[in-house]
């Protein structure tokens, strides 16, 4: 393996470089799968425990707020030191809390253990994303972030879909302890991967002299950079439907289309499961698109945000049976297109030292303001009012994420010009 970037702007060999992917897929796939298979079971428990919606939306919840507080610190002791071993630990971490959750006796327990999951979590996509970033050229950044964050739809549809099968097979709490063992396999073997060396935090002034970066200069580094401000937000809007659509889709597949809860959970998964196809094909679209148009990464995300809120609004408000479901699985290809892009910019307008950090904020900004608040605001409406007319917020999310996204693209170009240019090198063997 190389020990600094090769002429291909790999950081590692191509071989090596496709296995640490294939580890860093497989475990975002079994983060989803761990947090999310508690939606389709929504009605199981309710009928052990006697809660309500909002205290269903609260077991989701309560996952994105523990990341929402706990990703920033975690970020900086990743950029500080090491970004495969942190991935490990904060693995193994969520993945014993998950098993925890098949041996609780009441709601309380289960809250509990629902917090744990969140730490554990609260550090893998800065890390997750920061590696990536190192290891893939910057040509292919939005290509591999595409690939990677294909794994959110699948991780959760595989969640969901297990949580209502296992649900009425064999009970609700056997579905958790199955789900957290090959997350556990996949973090001990992310303690053994390489990293890439801490990059040193300084930047280079105009007389061309190398300075050391101060607490302020990190603080300007975001504040100065529009671009990534407005993507940090335009994520969170999405992030808030995508949530809302995960948690509240089968339940409202069961009470307003009357459908059986394994195939609510089946249909419910499939249409998010098609995001696994939008997230890389976004990807590959932006980078080509990026070579003719450089703010791309912002503008491709705006625009496909844009069509999913009128595929949404024509789906909540006007249609029902076959038409609705085809238009909710076309919405579904393509809701995830924008991640490839907003994950790559992240990355690309902030200095190599802080990759982790710039996607922590990310995390929780999308977390506090977006997956944290959806399951609770939508269970809210829907105590208060009916499920069908919560679902009915949700065009309007996109309407917004899709603005702060083209505000974003016009001051990209400009961001990346302001970058400092660090060369990567790997660790020893």
């Amino acid at each position: 393996m190389k020990s600094t970037e090769n002429r291909q702007g790999y950081l590692f060999s191509l071989r090596y470089s496709n296995y640490v992917f294939i580890l860093l897929f497989l475990l975002y796939l079994f983060d989803y799968a761990d947090r999310m298979v508690v939606n389709s079971m929504f009605t199981s428990i309710q009928k052990d425990w006697f809660i309500n919606d909002t205290q269903c939306g609260w077991l989701v919840s309560i996952i994105y707020l523990s990341i929402g507080i706990l990703t920033f610190p975690v970020s900086i002791f990743i950029d500080r030191w090491s970004r495969t071993k942190t991935i490990g630990i904060m693995a193994i971490v969520w993945s014993v809390a998950t098993a925890v959750c098949a041996f609780t006796g009441n709601y309380v327990q289960l809250f509990m253990a629902r917090i744990f999951i969140g730490f554990g979590e609260a550090g893998y996509a800065p890390g997750g994303s920061a590696l990536i970033s190192g290891i893939y050229p910057l040509e292919k950044r939005s290509k591999m972030m595409g690939f990677w964050n294909a794994s959110i739809p699948l991780g959760s549809a595989i969640g969901v879909t297990m949580g209502g099968i296992i649900a009425q097979a064999w009970g609700w709490k056997h579905a958790f302890g199955i789900v957290a063992v090959p997350g556990l396999i996949i973090a001990i073997l992310f303690l053994f991967v390489k990293d890439y060396k801490t990059v040193d935090l300084s930047f280079v002034d105009k007389s061309n002299n190398k300075i050391k970066m101060e607490k302020k200069d990190m603080i300007r580094e975001f504040i100065s950079k529009p671009s990534v401000i407005f993507t940090y937000f335009g994520m969170a809007a999405i992030v808030f439907v995508t949530t809302a659509m995960i948690v509240w889709l089968p339940k409202y597949f069961e009470v307003v289309r009357h459908i059986q809860p394994k195939a609510a959970g089946t249909m419910a998964g499939a249409v998010m499961l098609l995001a696994l196809i939008g997230a890389p094909l976004g990807g590959v679209i932006i980078d080509k698109w990026r070579i003719k148009q450089p703010n791309a990464r912002l503008l491709f995300p705006a625009l496909s945000t844009f069509v999913s809120a009128l595929l949404l609004f024509l789906a909540f408000f006007f249609m029902k049976g076959t038409g609705q479901l085809i238009t909710l699985f076309i919405f579904g290809v393509l809701i995830m297109t924008f991640i490839a892009g907003a994950a790559a910019v992240t990355q690309d307008v902030i200095h190599p030292g802080l990759r982790a950090t710039s996607y922590a904020i990310a995390v929780a900004v999308q977390n506090l303001l977006g997956s944290f608040t959806a399951p609770i605001v939508l269970g809210k409406i829907s105590d208060l009012s009916d499920l069908s007319t919560a679902m009915k917020i949700l065009p309007f999310m996109l309407v917004l994420g899709s603005l702060l996204f083209y505000l974003g693209s016009r001051h990209y170009v400009k961001d990346m010009d302001k970058v400092t240019k660090i060369n990567l090198e790997a660790e020893a063997a």
